[in-house]
């Protein structure tokens, strides 16, 4: 094959059916067009960012077309890719389905020259929640920033985008009935170490969920209680037991606040959050937390989770919290998350056999905040050190005894922001990891294959060099030479 060629399957997640036809390759052209069709302009930005060329977008007859196939053959996000001589066309039931596969047609294009590798490719997701979390909380991320971090994930398909957006060192999103909130815990001096100053108003959260669904994103935003409140206790000192506001907090230390159980304040405070949060939010997902309250009590934790997850059906959205909240009997429409590094979780296992569906986020395997070796400047440590191979060495439908394949909803890769600083801390933190997450979370079990995959994550040193992505050289991978796309 020649350098100026992929190989049909040399995308990341691998697609899931792949029918090379090496005598059907097509080369791109100053004179190729686009069919004008839901996604095309899309399509376009992406294809002439990857060859340079025009690719005027047009009506009627064009070398690359795609078609919404109405009879739902490929799923939600699932599509065909078939790729001749005389052109390339996409198949898919939804605009979502075209869209993940315009980002496998951008992968296809080679280094040098604009030749795509003839076939067809048949692909769908293993999971419909494919995720990454965003700690906004600890340090502040701009509206841009998170933008910019929307666009490089979806590279790899991810289709949710998880905010945690309160903790104990801020508070991070307004809200209309308690300003104090951001006033408070979005100032000056908030997040780990007094560095990460911030907070979302109303139109800035809405920008960011436009513009994540316009790429076909949802927005998972996280309200977490009752532990990790340090922020709104500050704000407003009903919060407390005493009824005196809590002093803020800027270290790294957790599990030493919590909202009372027994006040009917907080109840109102917490309604007042959902409420305005889940009118914000379109998606259908809402986060409670739930994690680390150890300054709460078994007894006020049950009490409060069972008074909180009906407010959040209230306002129409499903809950989610890390899998704590297990340890009461949850809804089928409520969904735990995994985080720990145990081999099992009694309350999470008991969730699936009840009904609901478990988001898997083994702290050991997909946190992205670990270190990636005991030297590496950013990053804890106190899961494990994560490696690329150990990132993608798992299988969620093993993960856990008693969750398997049919109870997951998916997988989500969480990114702490304690030692965290800048976008680029953010997006070397994350790649080249979350790449071989996300292949877990899309790819069929039958493809994974960690030689397979460290070939083709090789060709992804270049691409983001040209991105001005930043990204960690593991020396697990044979990063080619830096120049060019491939």
């Amino acid at each position: 094959m020649p350098e100026s060629t992929r190989a049909l399957g040399d995308v990341i997640p691998a697609p899931a059916k792949v029918r090379p036809v090496p005598a059907a390759d097509f080369t791109i052209s100053d004179s190729t067009a686009i069919s004008a069709a839901p996604g095309a302009e899309q399509l376009a930005g992406l294809l002439r960012a990857a060859t340079g060329l025009p690719l005027p977008v047009r009506a009627g007859a064009a070398e690359i077309t795609s078609v919404l196939d109405e009879t739902g053959e490929h799923g939600d996000e699932g599509y065909a890719l078939s790729i001749a001589a005389d052109g390339v066309t996409i198949r898919a039931a939804t605009p979502a389905g075209l869209f993940w596969a315009a980002q496998t047609l951008s992968q296809l294009v080679p280094a040098t020259g604009s030749t795509l590798p003839g076939g067809e490719i048949v692909d769908r997701p293993r999971f419909g929640y494919r995720g990454v979390m965003l700690d906004v909380a600890r340090h502040f991320w701009t509206v841009d920033e998170v933008k910019a971090y929307v666009d490089a994930i979806v590279q790899f398909k991810v289709n949710y985008l998880h905010l945690h957006l309160t903790d104990d060192q801020g508070w991070r999103l307004e809200i209309d009935g308690r300003p104090r909130l951001t006033e408070v815990g979005g100032g000056a001096g908030t997040g780990v170490d007094g560095a990460g100053p911030g907070f979302y108003t109303r139109a800035d959260y809405a920008d960011l969920v436009a513009y994540a669904a316009q790429r076909f994103v949802t927005i998972v935003p996280e309200i977490d209680m009752p532990g990790h409140v340090n922020a709104a206790q500050a704000a407003y000192g009903e919060l407390t037991a005493d009824g005196t506001p809590a002093g803020p907090r800027t270290d790294q230390e957790v599990g030493y606040s919590s909202l009372v159980a027994g006040k009917e304040e907080t109840y109102a405070f917490v309604e007042d959050v959902i409420r305005e949060v889940a009118a914000l939010t379109p998606g259908p997902f809402l986060h409670i937390g739930g994690d680390e309250a150890q300054a709460t009590s078994a007894e006020d934790y049950r009490t409060f989770i069972t008074r909180v997850l009906p407010l959040v059906a209230k306002y129409g959205k499903r809950a989610v919290g890390w899998h704590e909240m297990a340890a009461v009997e949850l809804p089928e429409t409520a969904v735990p998350q995994f985080w720990r590094i145990e081999a099992a979780d009694e309350g999470t296992a008991r969730a699936a056999a009840n009904g609901s569906k478990v988001i898997m986020s083994p702290a050991d395997r997909t946190y992205l905040d670990m270190k990636y070796t005991a030297e590496s400047p950013l990053g804890l440590d106190w899961a494990a050190l994560i490696s690329v191979a150990q990132s993608y060495d798992w299988d969620p439908a093993t993960r856990l005894p008693g969750v398997g394949e049919e109870a997951l909803l998916g997988v989500e890769a969480p990114l702490w922001a304690e030692t965290l600083r800048t976008l680029d801390d953010v997006l070397t933190m994350t790649f080249p990891r979350l790449p071989a997450i996300a292949e877990i979370g899309w790819s069929p079990r039958e493809t994974h294959e960690w030689a397979s995959f460290r070939r083709r994550l090789a060709a992804w040193g270049p691409r983001w060099t040209a991105q001005g992505i930043a990204y960690h050289r593991s020396p697990e991978i044979d990063w080619p030479d830096q120049a060019g796309i491939g």
